[in-house]
């Protein structure tokens, strides 16, 4: 098929066609892995897409989904971009007054909710939501909600828009397919706002066109050694551009997309699916390791011992490797026994079937990379952004070099202007954001996308990210501190999760710093704290603080002196997607430094004094 005529549709069809008996998605009941095939699959999507026909919904319309990661979800997604609809995600933590924006400024029409908790957040707001014609739930709502919009507002179950949708199917057996068939790639996929920590979010719109080429981008670059014997666990908010594209990777590959239960749920549910293939930002894997490095310090003097030799025979068979030199026989079985022993243990806790981890969404440390490629974990690190639909580059297969996000993926182009900006060209690219054209004038430029990360391309030509432009943090003294590479850093530490580093027009740099009850667990009496303690408790803990100093001193002995850390506060409230993470998990740097700007400036007077 030419890919110039391609649509998301068209892809279904012909996969669909290709395999059909084949599993396209799953989800888990009872710790069991249930499956729709292709042709399944196909058959839901078409009854929801005559099924919103018959509701009255018109080719073109808007549609704002408010939900957590569901086959579901994904089946509503795919359905409205089969009607030749748009469909506008909203994640399932924001607030109403942030929904109403989005569902107002995205000129959406209908308004899907995932169950009576989302139902009843947005009632307050619904008499504001200007072009409301319809609500969609995904679960049936309660007697006691449905009592609250039934007489306001048109509303249907998805239960019932697969029955209504199935029976016009009968009526209309052709125009699934023919609408389809009449859809144009330069049509209107998706609006995606961006999670931003500042201002209101932009809307970046995307056409059907973008969407398939960074698909088939993402298809090419691996080049066959995907396939449909591999299967993913979907897990990240399918609000988000890379869990969108992961629950979309089934149309090119021909694989099984299997829904999670709930990040919560995670662990447990690697276990039930066994995937080949899991994409995840790094806050998952920056969890994983600390995970296991706290299992270990925490383990008797034997088992340290063994875990500290098995690393160090690791590091020499991987140094050879990766100077393209033989490791010598010893240094071979050296580290097949501590595969054996130690690093097996660990790659059996992913369902011990896993081939590749793909994490975008943020820089993710070298050091974690290095580790879980010990457990034969191998981790492609990649870049992109909801204005690229996510990926542009990806680390190869054959070769993966940490602390890059790879090379370009198939049609993408990179350049960089004279500051360092990484400037991206591609047919996957937004076509702009909706309704702001001074926005969309500063981001694109002459087909450029202005990316406002700073890097620069290695030797070999692996892209290397060093910092968000708007980040950089320029002190006092003229100097520039590159705050991630900091932070990277810091969160290697045992006891730090978070740590955000400050320091703009100040004299030295200073940070705040998020941790997590679960890392001192094996700690508490020596601090002298109660099993039922608080973040809150940890923070104030004069021991808790010497613990955390001490790390920032073996941080430091690795920075720049202008760089180093002089003072921290340890903050007293966990670090989520409520206060001071985004959505994709991502430090929200302008509202946490906002909150403690007190204590912030307390700091900094303390030493002027």
């Amino acid at each position: 098929m030419n890919q110039a005529t391609l649509t998301i549709g068209r892809l279904l069809l012909e996969m669909a066609g290709k395999y059909p008996d084949r599993p396209a998605i799953g989800w888990i009941e009872n710790s069991e892995v249930k499956n729709l095939s292709f042709s399944e699959y196909k058959n839901q999507i078409e009854y929801l897409v005559n099924g919103f026909r018959k509701i009255g919904l018109a080719i073109g319309d808007k549609v704002a989904l408010l939900g957590q990661t569901s086959k579901e979800w994904h089946l509503l997604d795919m359905a409205t971009m089969c009607f030749r609809g748009t469909l506008v995600p909203v994640y399932p933590t924001y607030l109403a007054h942030e929904v109403e924006f989005i569902f107002n400024h995205s000129d959406a029409v209908a308004l899907i909710v995932e169950n009576d908790k989302q139902m009843e957040k947005v009632i307050p707001v619904l008499p504001h939501l200007k072009n409301l014609k319809m609500i969609i739930s995904i679960n049936d709502l309660s007697e006691d909600t449905l009592k609250k919009i039934r007489n306001s507002y048109p509303y249907h179950s998805m239960r019932e828009l697969l029955r209504i949708g199935k029976e016009e199917v009968k009526n209309q057996p052709d125009f699934f397919e023919n609408n389809i068939l009449d859809q144009q790639p330069e049509e209107a996929a998706s609006i995606i706002y961006t999670s931003g920590t500042t201002g209101e979010p932009k809307g970046a719109l995307i056409t059907q066109d973008a969407l398939v080429s960074m698909l088939i981008n993402v298809e090419k670059t691996i080049k066959g050694a995907f396939g449909p014997h591999d299967k993913t666990l979907v897990f990240l908010p399918l609000s988000h551009v890379l869990g969108r594209t992961d629950s979309l990777l089934p149309l090119v590959f021909g694989w099984q997309a299997v829904y999670a239960e709930s990040i919560e749920k995670l662990l447990e549910n690697l276990a039930v699916v066994k995937p080949t293939v899991m994409i995840a930002v790094p806050r998952i894997f920056e969890k994983i390791y600390a995970k296991i490095m706290e299992k270990t310090t925490s383990g008797t003097l034997v088992e340290k011992q063994v875990f500290k030799w098995a690393v160090s025979a690791a590091e020499k068979y991987f140094r050879k490797i990766d100077q393209d030199l033989s490791p010598s026989a010893g240094e071979l079985l050296e580290y097949r026994l501590a595969k054996k022993l130690v690093f097996s243990k660990i790659y059996d806790r992913f369902g011990g079937k896993i081939r590749y981890f793909v994490s975008g969404g943020a820089p993710l440390s070298p050091e974690i990379i290095k580790f879980l490629r010990y457990a034969n974990l191998t981790i492609l690190e990649g870049y992109g952004l909801t204005e690229t639909i996510a990926p542009v580059c990806l680390n190869p297969l054959a070769k993966q070099v940490p602390g890059t996000v790879g090379r370009p993926m198939g049609d993408v182009q990179i350049a960089f202007a004279s500051d360092g900006e990484i400037l991206i060209k591609s047919r996957a690219l937004m076509k702009e954001y909706y309704k702001n054209p001074v926005a969309t004038k500063e981001t694109l430029k002459d087909g450029w996308l202005y990316s406002g990360d700073i890097g620069e391309f290695t030797s070999e030509g692996f892209l290397k990210i060093t910092d968000r432009k708007k980040d950089l943090i320029k002190t006092s003294g003229g100097k520039y501190i590159v705050p991630q590479k900091i932070e990277n850093m810091a969160k290697m530490k045992p006891h730090i999760s978070q740590f955000v580093v400050v320091g703009e027009k100040r004299n030295f740099a200073t940070a705040l710093i998020g941790i997590e009850k679960e890392s001192f667990l094996h700690m508490l009496d020596e601090l002298n704290l109660p099993s039922d303690c608080t973040i809150n408790d940890l923070a104030k803990s004069p021991k808790v603080r010497d613990v955390i100093q001490k790390e920032i001193d073996e941080l430091n002995v690795d920075l720049a002196q202008y760089e180093t850390i002089k003072k921290f506060i340890v903050v007293a409230e966990e670090f989520t997607t409520d206060n001071f993470l985004t959505p994709s998990l991502k430090i929200k740097r302008k509202v946490v430094t906002e909150r403690y700007k007190t204590e912030i400036e307390a700091m900094y007077e303390a030493t002027a004094q």
